[in-house]
């Protein structure tokens, strides 16, 4: 059965406009963040814009959220080196950064990438209009899989298997440059 829900601010019950697949949103009225859940309906959401988004710009949402990750990786004669070097990269926490917006899968995967190696400082800044959000939290942690495996798989090695354990901790939603 479908059922139509009324897009509604928690706090002041303005009409949210929302376009087509985009699942979170701003009130433009009292700045309330909102996330559309299946289960609960609307609910309530922090957004955090960083610092840096030049004026006139659009932002663009990722969802971001530290992680650990136990990795086992097996590879086609003696290329130990490589192993240690991925036992070293991942013994420390890192911060997935996940597109929250509408791209392809490989676009996220090389932008995840990209600043999981080199993170953005997430210093506060001012909220901006922003990329409509489009990707739900619960998308999160099968697109972080994705990026280990692109990680591993970029090492010059000869990798024959991986098997990897990883542990997501709360998402945080960031509007970046």
């Amino acid at each position: 059965m479908i059922e139509l829900i009324a897009l509604k601010c928690l706090r002041c019950e303005t009409p949210i406009p929302a376009a087509p697949d985009e699942i979170a949103w701003v009130c433009q009225r009292c700045g309330q963040g909102l996330l559309l859940d299946e289960v609960k309906g609307v609910s309530s959401q922090a957004f955090n814009f960083a610092a840096g988004i030049p004026q006139g710009k659009r932002g663009n949402p990722f969802w971001v959220v530290g992680g650990n990750l136990r990795l086992n990786r097996q590879t086609y004669g003696a290329f130990g080196k490589k192993d240690d070097e991925a036992a070293q990269f991942w013994v420390t926490p890192r911060r997935f950064f996940i597109p929250a917006f509408t791209c392809d899968l490989e676009t996220t995967v090389n932008l995840g990438t990209a600043l999981l190696r080199d993170p953005p400082h997430l210093a506060p800044g001012t909220p901006v209009p922003f990329l409509p959000i489009t990707v739900h939290p619960q998308d999160i942690f099968p697109l972080a899989e994705f990026i280990v495996v692109a990680i591993e798989a970029e090492r010059k090695d000869s990798l024959r298997e991986i098997s990897f354990t990883l542990e997501l901790r709360a998402a945080e939603l960031w509007v970046l440059p």
